[in-house]
């Protein structure tokens, strides 16, 4: 198939993941939300580049960040020298992490703390948890094990770090693993997997994401601790004042040459990797390495593209609708309301796309694309709903997180552990570019119009959304076990009433022929 028939494909598809979120804004726009006329042109026009960008990128992950990261993992796998395979994750997750698009926006949040001192303390923690994921698959350690065994960590450091700093903390685990990270990292966890041929090749494909999103958390909870920030304060949305559409193209035209560069920054570390690999190791020929090329470059436009329609676009929006609802006499239509925006935005995240369809592919079918995609969005509308409950009555998020990752860590030693895997990368897919730039702007709006304190309760809205999916998907996995059990045992109660009745029928011919000999 050519490449213009592929981008349409991508667009059509793009365009049934947008298109719920953006009928949901224009409704609560003329109904218990009005937004303003400059607000609702600069979605509008947002709306159109997510369907454009998330079109470019996934066309342009398939073209070159897939074969280049499972390249990669192959290779990885195939060294006989661990430290070096271990040396290469190290660096590899700290030049993906440093120029992730999603951390340099989180960083630009909490003004207490250097730009800088965070975004390399997150990097480092990747980069770290990286490498630990390439140990764990050479050494066999079970992904549970090492779940519940550094989830135990997080939790005994959270006691100790200031309370205004854990909402940021656990926020950083979902944002490091965007739309750069996600598809390079599970490409390389699939390259990785694929040279192996025991039980636990397929399922060890999956994880790697989960251990990264692992990183950040203990790193900035350590940072906390260490640091001891005076004051961790959050610096509001600036919403532009817009008379015409001009203006609006105006807005977008003044952000784009930004968000190129960010795109640009980001991708070059990866570029610069791949480069070397190719000098050293000359695995691709001439026309997969103009394939790759071609594909870096939908890569580029489609985030480009994305990330000035969502922070452009969304974030006015999502702030405004928060507030409006937030300062109504119904504030509590916070909670329905927000569940059905989570329902439908997890859809338009670029990362999920490429997620499911990973795991199809892996799973050979028998996980299909819609079941993930199902329990991704019931885990968020789940997740979004606790989250603007916070808001509303002031829960410290600790009363959600504790229980839930304490269910999830316990059923990952009932369910396959293919599930286990995907549900906790599923975590930091999720928590992608459209939470920070819609839902989080939807909360802080909420949460400011409640009168509450923004980085204790609107904060730990991307933790919820990275924390849900681990249950939802994990009962996916349940299910088909239980399924998959019942199934079997009606099975086998068939033949066995078939051998029964071959038995009955052999009775009556040998009494029948008893009876003619008589």
């Amino acid at each position: 198939m050519r490449h213009n028939e592929l981008l349409m494909e991508k667009v059509y598809e793009s365009v049934a993941s947008v298109l719920p979120i953006t009928v949901i804004v224009l409704l609560l726009s003329i109904t218990i939300a009005p937004l303003t006329a400059g607000t609702l042109v600069l979605f509008l026009f947002g709306a159109l580049l997510l369907v454009l960008g998330m079109g470019f990128f996934t066309l342009g992950v398939d073209m070159s960040m897939i074969p280049m990261g499972e390249g990669m993992g192959v290779q990885m796998s195939k060294s006989r020298k661990i430290w070096i395979s271990v040396l290469v994750c190290l660096v590899l997750g700290i030049l993906i992490t440093i120029a992730e698009p999603d951390l340099q926006v989180l960083a630009e949040q909490v003004p207490s703390v250097p730009n800088m001192t965070l975004i390399i303390t997150v990097a480092v923690g990747v980069g770290i948890f990286l490498a630990f994921a390439q140990l764990r698959m050479f050494l066999g350690i079970p992904l549970s094990y090492a779940l519940v065994a550094l989830y135990a960590v997080v939790f005994l450091l959270a006691v100790l770090a200031p309370d205004d700093f854990i909402p940021v903390s656990f926020d950083s685990g979902g944002v490091t693993t965007g739309p750069i990270t996600v598809p390079f990292i599970m490409a390389f966890g699939v390259g990785m997997a694929s040279v192996r041929s025991d039980k636990n090749s397929s399922s060890d494909s999956f994880g790697l994401i989960a251990l990264c999103s692992i990183g950040p958390i203990l790193a900035v909870l350590l940072l906390g601790i260490t640091y001891q920030p005076s004051d961790v304060a959050y610096t509001p949305v600036s919403i532009a004042d817009l008379e015409t559409t001009a203006d609006a193209a105006r807005e977008f035209a003044l952000g784009l040459p930004a968000y190129a560069k960010e795109v640009a920054v980001a991708l070059l570390p990866i570029v610069i990797m791949f480069l070397l690999y190719q000098i050293i190791f000359r695995r691709f020929h001439r026309h997969q390495i103009f394939r790759i090329a071609f594909g870096l470059f939908y890569t580029y436009l489609g985030l480009v593209l994305f990330l000035t329609g969502v922070n452009v676009g969304f974030m006015p929006a999502g702030q405004l609708i928060g507030s409006s609802i937030a300062a109504s006499s119904q504030k509590w239509l916070l909670v329905p309301i927000g569940m059905v925006i989570g329902y439908f935005i997890v859809r338009a995240e670029p990362a999920v796309q490429v997620l499911t369809r990973q795991v199809e592919e892996i799973s050979n079918g028998s996980i299909s694309q819609k079941s993930i995609q199902y329990s991704l969005s019931v885990g968020i509308c789940l997740s979004v709903g606790l989250a603007m409950l916070r808001i509303l009555t002031g829960i410290p998020i600790m009363c959600f997180l504790i229980p839930g990752y304490a269910i999830s860590l316990i059923m990952t030693f009932f369910v396959p552990q293919i599930f286990t895997g995907i549900a906790f990368d599923s975590g930091g897919v999720a928590s992608g570019p459209m939470t920070a730039t819609f839902l989080l702007p939807l909360a802080m709006g909420a949460c400011d119009a409640v009168g509450g304190n923004i980085m204790t309760d609107a904060f730990g809205i991307v933790a919820m959304v990275a924390m849900t999916p681990l249950l939802t998907i994990q009962l996916l996995g349940l299910s088909s076990k239980i399924w998959q059990y019942s199934d079997k045992k009606k099975r086998a109660g068939a033949a066995e009433a078939s051998l029964q009745g071959i038995w009955d029928l052999e009775d009556d011919i040998i009494y029948f022929d008893m009876e003619e000999t008589a």
